[in-house]
């Protein structure tokens, strides 16, 4: 027979012999591919595990290096240091320097002839100073930084670079850039002042201030805490360059605070609408402020020292009506407007020395007077709780303080009396659900906040 019909014959018996026994084929595959299951299983242990590996142990003198070389070239090696400083009131080039720990003729001569350099030095102290320096003292360069000018002020800074150059030798840069915020957290337990408290826990001053603000209408002031009460607080902190700014009073806004006194937790929450305006809210939506605030500066340093009514005027020396408040505060005392408006008037004015008057609506006017500074100008218009100004001794003064009037249709009446009786805000019907939902997620922060005791924590960016 040829092979290849021999092939295909044995193939059809093969063929018929599955289709006529097919169950007994599968089983005796099954059972096949089981036994090499088993085989392997039975193998596997064979092999030996890692804690029955032989095992050696090691051991190595190694000399040391010696020292003298070492030495050297630790002494070779040219170091280069970060320094900081924020410049005071007349302050120079040399005092400076020598502040930052800088022996450079040159650097000094730079400083004081450059025009664009000497700004370091003019205008208000306070800019922020990093300089970098090598070990022999000599300056690689430096940089200041400090508040914009006019409306720019709240939002970004100027940035003045020094620096050397290897071929044109020293020269002087300046720009502008965008302040950037961080969101912090903190929280804090009283155990003498909310102010104290804050410092305590790293919280800056100016953050336990608006958060006294905040509830200054569901407390009767910061002196009715107690020892024990308890804030939490998630706020914003300005930063130049990565670097907290130590002007516009150093943060941001307060963005939600938690505070328990006397068995009540109080919440408030910041929310802007969709028309932009913004304000602090409870949880249900209720306004925690009213349209007008009582004081135009912060209680944690400010306290009463003339009512609205008659009484004695302590320059005159005789009996007078006084037509406001006066608020006795330390010289540059942080001044914020009591209401939404724009500035009608913004200068010096005979015995009000400094003054900022703004226009609400419906005819009500507020004066702010004996300012040491004024941040805004004529035509500008503000938000309730901005910085206008700062405390000062201006004008017929005979101590540093503010002076501030509330006008109803050109008639002076008594702040506290038209902050009482102003219009509380809600929130409105069509942006109740967006607000819950905002309302929901700062709930969590404050949870977070309310388990540290330290304001060290960043919180991501949304």
């Amino acid at each position: 027979m040829e092979p290849l019909a021999w092939w295909n014959q044995t193939a059809e018996r093969g063929q018929l012999f599955v289709s006529r026994h097919r169950r007994s084929v599968i089983a005796g595959v099954v059972a096949a591919l089981a036994g090499f299951g088993v085989a392997a299983v039975a193998v596997a242990p064979l092999v030996p595990g890692t804690d029955e590996l032989p095992r050696r142990v090691v051991a190595e003198t190694v000399a040391p290096l010696p020292l003298e070389p070492q030495l050297e070239a630790l002494a070779a090696h040219a170091f280069e240091l970060s320094r900081s400083a924020i410049t005071r009131p007349g302050e120079s080039a040399a005092t400076l320097l020598q502040r930052l720990g800088v022996s450079d003729p040159q650097a000094q001569s730079f400083l004081r002839r450059d025009p664009v350099a000497r700004r370091v030095f003019e205008g208000r102290p306070g800019k922020m100073i990093d300089a970098r320096v090598l070990d022999d003292g000599s300056l690689v360069g430096l940089v200041a930084r400090y508040p914009a000018e006019g409306e720019l002020r709240q939002t970004h800074f100027t940035r003045l670079v020094v620096e050397r150059d290897p071929v044109a030798g020293w020269r002087a840069s300046v720009d502008l850039a965008a302040l950037e915020s961080r969101v912090l957290l903190g929280s804090g337990t009283l155990r003498s002042t909310l102010s104290a408290a804050g410092e305590a826990a790293g919280v800056p001053s100016p953050v336990t201030a608006q958060i006294a603000e905040i509830f200054a209408s569901e407390i009767e002031g910061p002196r009715a805490l107690r020892r024990g009460d308890s804030f939490s607080v998630i706020y914003e902190v300005l930063t130049a360059d990565d670097e907290p700014v130590v002007w516009n009073r150093g943060t941001g806004r307060v963005l939600a605070a938690e505070l328990v006194s006397g068995g009540r937790t109080l919440q408030a929450l910041w929310f802007v609408g969709r028309d932009g305006r913004g304000g602090y809210f409870g949880p249900d939506g209720q306004s925690l402020r009213r349209s007008f605030l009582a004081s135009p500066v912060p209680a944690e340093f400010s306290r009463v020292t003339s009512g609205f009514g008659m009484r004695m005027h302590p320059i005159l020396r005789r009996l007078r009506k006084h037509e406001g408040v006066d608020f006795s505060a330390p010289v540059g005392t942080p001044v914020s407007v009591v209401g939404d408006g724009v500035v009608e008037f913004a200068g010096t004015q005979s015995g009000f020395g400094k003054l900022v008057i703004v226009r609400h609506s419906r005819n009500r006017h507020t004066l702010y007077a004996h300012l040491s500074r004024i941040d805004v100008k004529r035509g500008q218009r503000v938000a309730q709780g901005q910085l206008i100004g700062a405390v000062g001794s201006t004008g017929w003064s005979t101590g540093s303080h503010l002076h501030f009037e509330f006008h109803v249709n050109g008639t002076p009446k008594d702040p506290e009396v038209v902050a009482r009786d102003a219009d509380a805000v809600k929130v409105p019907v069509a942006e109740r659900r967006s607000f819950e939902l905002h309302a929901q997620r700062l709930g969590h922060k404050l949870d977070t906040a309310r388990s540290t005791s330290t304001a060290a924590l960043t919180l991501p960016r949304e």
